[in-house]
């Protein structure tokens, strides 16, 4: 909104004196400290010395420049020059006061959708299947499907795509232990959690013997040439294991357009490998078919020497049926940091392929770490089943909500609660966090009734919403009749903030990054916080300041709420 109309201020008049304006228009930001304004431009310093002047004449001719524009004479209400050449931009109260009450009213919060739609793929959580879910799936899953909602709020067409491991390595396993170690009993009780033991059994015969690793890669071979025992095998096995990813997803709350697995895909490998071959892409190298990069020694192997295909294969055939399928403009992985290398080659194998025009996007991600430094595990060692990870977050906060003495939640809702507040937690404290680093995970921490944690979130969205449960009066209509006005610091700085959710929402778009919006929501509450200390609402010195108030009020916890959507968080009315 804001950063929009300063860009169709500024370019026009960088343009004028510079033939990269969007290099300047970057060297807009918020001020640190409202008391210089609420936007600082120093693009000034840089252009003084290629246009041979001081740094604070090219600050007067641009103020000169930008004022001329009929949009700034509703923005700003003063543009300053301070120090050698610095541009302070004080929006105008009256524009704010007007753009908050339209977004009252603006079921979308006064958030345009964007001028150039685009499609884009965002392919996310991909967990290899026959075996649960764990903690090392949870963060490729809430990153993508907030950065997926976060698009498709903004006006894109965005397609979520599962791609799962259903053609791997373990089925070769689970074969191998099926073969030799099925208890029929228990696959009858539980079929996810023998195919687990029975995949648990042949990973240690394998690292023990190296004829059972060899009998497992043969499992999978005669999987992939259409062995009729090891199809039917497949086929009897993978029900079981949808309908347990399945399960995740919907406790979860995340949804798919499309889940396609590498088995969709491994009649059109050969084909890959063969077109490789006559674009001259792919050559032969001691048995195996690879691609070479120039100016890099490892090559990208596409078919080993034993005739089997790999990731890359798999993922360059995927591509290709995405772009016939689909025409994207964009495919977004998300995907942990240690596929970096495959990325950078296979985005080379696009580009050599001819695809300039999609933008191929690796959103990487680090590890989450135990309180040891070193990746989360159980006390015995063992990875961290993803159910047990969301019943131990629901347990925690089921005792939070009974030990806290000023609960108002009734009886009949408390189930409910505890699951939007312990999930809530577990997605806001991976998302919270910057994705490209690791970090420490810790139940109490994300817990929290205060800092930045879905629980305070919610808190402040619950505790919003209490002033009209309270009182009886009725938000949207308040918010369709009542005059805003600014009476005070607190309110003018909320209302600011209250402007910048798109800019939030546009940063998240622009760097596949949801702690971009986490540290906005935590900055609102802690202005909406402010203001409540400070501006009394149903006490409110006169009606229509209150009224004033109750607009600012509701118009926060839609925001709020909405800006939790956006992570895949649901609020609670009451705490």
């Amino acid at each position: 909104m804001i950063p929009a109309l300063l860009e169709k201020i500024f370019r026009p008049v960088l343009a004028k004196y510079s033939d990269t304006p969007d290099k300047f228009l970057g060297m807009i930001s918020r001020c640190s400290d409202p008391k210089f304004g609420d936007y600082q431009a120093n693009f000034a310093m840089a252009m003084g010395k290629a246009l041979g002047k001081k740094p604070r004449e090219v600050a007067e001719m641009i103020k000169a420049d930008a004022l001329e524009n009929p949009l700034s004479e509703a923005l700003f209400e003063s543009i300053e020059i301070a120090g050698p050449g610095f541009l302070n931009l004080k929006i105008s109260s009256d524009w704010m006061l007007k753009t908050l009450t339209a977004a009252a009213k603006d079921e979308r919060l006064g958030v345009a959708k964007t001028e150039t739609p685009k499609t884009i793929i965002v392919d996310f959580s991909s967990p290899n299947v026959a075996k649960p879910m764990h903690v090392g799936h949870i963060r490729s899953t809430i990153i993508g499907d907030s950065i997926s909602r976060v698009l498709t709020f903004l006006g894109h067409k965005v397609i979520r795509d599962n791609h799962l491991g259903d053609w791997g390595t373990q089925f070769g396993m689970i074969f191998y232990g099926w073969k030799h170690y099925l208890d029929e009993e228990k696959f009858a009780e539980n079929p996810i959690m023998e195919l687990l033991r029975l995949y648990r059994i042949a990973r240690e015969e394998m690292d023990a013997d190296e004829e059972v690793a060899d009998e497992c890669r043969r499992e999978v071979e005669r999987l992939h040439a259409g062995d009729p025992e090891n199809r039917a095998l497949w086929a009897k096995i993978m029900p079981y294991c949808l309908k347990e990813i399945d399960h995740a997803y919907e406790r979860l709350d995340i949804q798919f357009d499309e889940t396609l697995g590498e088995s969709f895909y491994n009649d059109r490998l050969p084909a890959v490998v063969k077109m490789l071959r006559e674009k001259g892409l792919a050559s032969d190298s001691e048995g195996a078919v690879c691609v070479f990069f120039p100016g890099r020694s490892t090559p990208m192997i596409v078919q080993k020497k034993d005739g089997a295909y790999l990731y890359a294969t798999t993922d360059i055939a995927t591509f290709q049926y995405r772009m016939e399928t689909f025409k994207p403009d964009a495919i977004y992985y998300v995907v942990d940091h240690r596929q970096g290398e495959h990325f950078v080659n296979f985005f080379e194998v696009t580009r050599m392929l001819g695809y300039e025009g999609v933008d191929l996007r690796h959103v990487k991600f680090g590890t989450i770490l135990g309180e040891d430094g070193k990746p989360f595990k159980t006390r015995s060692g063992d990875t961290v089943g993803l159910d047990g990870l969301l019943d131990e977050a629901v347990e925690r906060a089921r005792t939070a909500i009974r030990q806290n003495e000023a609960s108002t939640i009734p009886e009949e809702d408390f189930e409910e609660t505890a699951q939007k507040i312990g999930i809530g937690a577990l997605k806001y404290a991976d998302l919270s966090q910057n994705r490209e680093s690791d970090y420490v995970f810790s139940y109490d921490k994300m817990l929290a009734l205060n800092g930045n944690t879905a629980t305070y979130m919610q808190y402040a969205y619950a505790r919003v919403r209490s002033i009209f449960s309270r009182s009886g009066l009725d938000a949207e209509a308040i918010c369709e009749t009542a005059t805003l006005q600014f009476t005070h610091p607190a309110e003018r700085a909320l209302g600011m903030e209250l402007l910048r959710f798109d800019e939030a929402l546009e940063s998240v778009a622009r760097d596949n990054r949801p702690n971009f919006l986490t540290a906005y929501l935590y900055e609102l509450a802690s202005k909406y916080s402010s203001f409540f200390e400070n501006c009394p609402v149903l006490r409110a010195e006169s009606e229509e300041l209150r009224n004033s108030r109750l607009v600012l009020c509701a118009l926060t916890a839609r925001t709020i709420q909405k800006g939790l959507e956006m992570l895949g968080i649901q609020t609670v009315e009451k705490m």
